[in-house]
């Protein structure tokens, strides 16, 4: 009779594998979410994909009760990014920190050449933990530009349904360079950026 004894090795191995397929995001446990909105999605997209530690950042609808958004009609939600990030490589006090330098903090009514309720800039919280840091971060973001708190027209706001945008607005930096960059250039961004972050 032949011996049925089944290494320990195995029967871990197996554990573990029963369990990841219970529970995928065991694997992802240092993955965390981020919704923020500054404008263009377009730019903030580009703007945040590009950071080490980030893992994917998509365009999207955020903070309006419209069901199934579109970029012709997302009345009271505004443009934002979901941003998937290696909490391990750069945890979500810096991601902010990289936000507010890519956004006007004193412009409530849009961002840019963008006008009106799409373009307002939000920090969608999506538990106790990012409210308070997306707080914390005011704080030092009107100390960092020497200007009271009153004057950071960001909005702190709890995260509601994240909507993605169409196909041909993901990632469209890259893939529409020329228009993208000729876009960023008419709209002044960089040179906002400049006149407001320059000398911090």
């Amino acid at each position: 009779m032949k011996n049925s004894f089944i290494p320990k090795k195995i029967i871990l191995f197996c554990v573990i594998y029963f369990l990841l397929l219970l529970n995928p995001s065991i694997a992802l446990a240092s993955n965390d979410q981020a919704i923020l909105a500054g404008g263009c999605f377009w730019c903030l997209e580009h703007d945040l994909e590009s950071l080490n530690g980030v893992l994917n950042a998509e365009s999207g609808y955020s903070g309006g009760n419209l069901i199934n958004p579109t970029y012709k009609k997302h009345q009271g939600h505004q443009e934002s990014v979901l941003v998937t990030f290696d909490s391990e490589t750069i945890s979500y006090e810096e991601l902010l920190d990289n936000y507010w330098k890519n956004i006007d903090p004193f412009d409530g009514k849009g961002q840019f050449c963008d006008r009106g309720e799409s373009y307002k800039p939000v920090i969608f919280t999506m538990n106790n933990n990012q409210a308070n840091v997306a707080n914390l971060s005011i704080q030092k973001t009107a100390q960092e530009l020497a200007v009271s708190e009153d004057s950071i027209a960001v909005k702190i706001l709890p995260a509601k349904k994240f909507w993605l945008a169409e196909e041909y607005h993901q990632n469209y930096a890259d893939r529409n360079n020329i228009k993208y960059n000729y876009y960023r250039y008419l709209c002044g961004r960089d040179k906002r950026l400049e006149d407001v972050w320059g000398g911090v």
